[in-house]
């Protein structure tokens, strides 16, 4: 008669079976390999009996081909930090050089109004004219100057040639210099702020233009209203990119810095997005830093003066190992992952920290780089189960 302990498993048979059991759960698959071949399961569970009284943890076999079949996942446990998240709220704001406030450059009544809410605009179109006294008092002072300049400039003329003949001295000719370069600058001076205040060609109105290409996005203008110096008429909005400002704790500036990832959530939608800066110090008001997170890819949802919600994605401190929250189970009320033996898994105790966005931290109890079951572990721990009460 032949000794039961000493015959080899009929594997193939076993993983056939296991194949048409799949659908039935690991559970039930080994169970039905199991009962077909007989002298099997001594064999199988005869390495388990002995690996738990050597090393005083479950182990249970499982060949490396019912892994294929019941989708057992096998990875490494991982070095580095655990993802934690910072959720604060943000506003959508231009960059630089991408937003313009346009203002009223002299005081007076609105006569014309050319481009209205909406419009797109280019760099230097005229969105309104502004009839003003202040216009024609510096389109005659750029006229008086410009004259001047031009009478001193004969007058220069008259006496380098008057010097050059001998007939007049050399400090006639040096004071008509000197008139020269006065009238010059007055001139300069006059036109600069005629051009500064846009104003018109016919001297008397100035002309409201937009320095930018984009949308008009705010517009506080009147046909025939009264407009003070510096009085915001119009607000364009161009193509550029736009950043978030979202205001950070104290507590927690340490945690983020110029390449940190966050999402942000507008109109319900995520936009990835990455921090370019952070505020080296905190509000007086709020007490919180600003960090500036730039969009990664250009997003129609996001809208200048828009309220939206940000999750900064940042790495736990002290979390130096982490594997996938499917791998840890819990057994008799402690957490086990499923370590990778040659003949199938063995039980491993750990110590569990965080848990975040689908990851664990180890604490204790493995090694970095060790083969322990992910994907469906619950199968291993419900056949290890299943073992030790047969």
């Amino acid at each position: 008669m032949t000794d039961k302990s000493t015959r080899q498993p009929n594997w193939p048979i076993a993983v056939g079976l296991a194949a048409v059991a799949a659908a039935l759960g690991f559970g039930a698959a080994h169970w039905t390999a199991a009962r077909n071949t007989p002298a099997a399961a001594p064999v199988a569970q005869a390495p388990a009996a002995k690996a738990e009284a050597t090393a005083g943890v479950p182990e249970i076999v499982i060949p490396a081909e019912y892994l294929q079949v019941a989708k057992i996942a096998v990875e490494p446990v991982a070095s580095g930090g655990l993802e934690a998240e910072i959720l604060t709220t943000g506003t959508v704001a231009a960059v630089p050089n991408s937003e313009a406030v346009i203002v009223a450059r002299a005081s007076g009544n609105v006569t014309r109004v050319v481009r209205q809410l909406g419009d797109k605009v280019k760099a230097g179109d005229v969105l309104a004219q502004v009839e003003s006294q202040e216009a024609a008092a510096m389109a005659a002072e750029r006229k008086v100057a410009a004259a001047r300049a031009d009478l001193a400039r004969k007058t220069y003329a008259r006496e380098s040639s008057l010097f050059q003949q001998g007939v007049t001295p050399r400090q006639d000719l040096e004071a008509a210099q000197s008139a020269l370069a006065v009238a010059e600058s007055e001139a300069q001076r006059a036109n600069a702020v005629a051009r500064a205040a846009q104003v018109a060609a016919d001297g008397r109105s100035v002309a409201v233009r937009s320095p930018i290409a984009g949308s008009i996005t705010g517009e506080s203008i009147t046909l025939g209203g009264f407009v003070q110096p510096q009085t915001e008429l119009f607000r364009v909005a161009g193509a550029g990119q736009v950043h978030v400002e979202a205001p950070v704790s104290a507590a927690d500036i340490g945690r983020i810095a110029e390449g940190t990832k966050a999402t942000v959530m507008a109109g319900g939608a995520p936009v990835e997005a990455r921090v370019v800066a952070v505020t080296p110090t905190v509000s007086g008001s709020t007490r919180a830093a600003t960090a500036i997170l730039e969009p990664l890819a250009s997003s129609s949802r996001l809208v200048v003066g828009e309220g939206v919600q940000v999750r900064l994605h940042v790495k736990e401190n002290g979390a130096n190992m982490v594997v996938p929250e499917d791998a840890v189970q819990n057994i008799d009320g402690r957490d086990v992952l499923f370590v990778r033996t040659k003949a199938g898994f063995r039980a491993q105790p750990v110590l569990v920290g965080n848990r975040s966005r689908g990851m664990a931290q180890i604490v204790s109890g493995v090694q970095p780089g060790t083969p322990v079951a992910t994907r469906n572990a619950f199968l291993v721990k419900a056949d290890m189960i299943k073992s030790e009460k047969e």
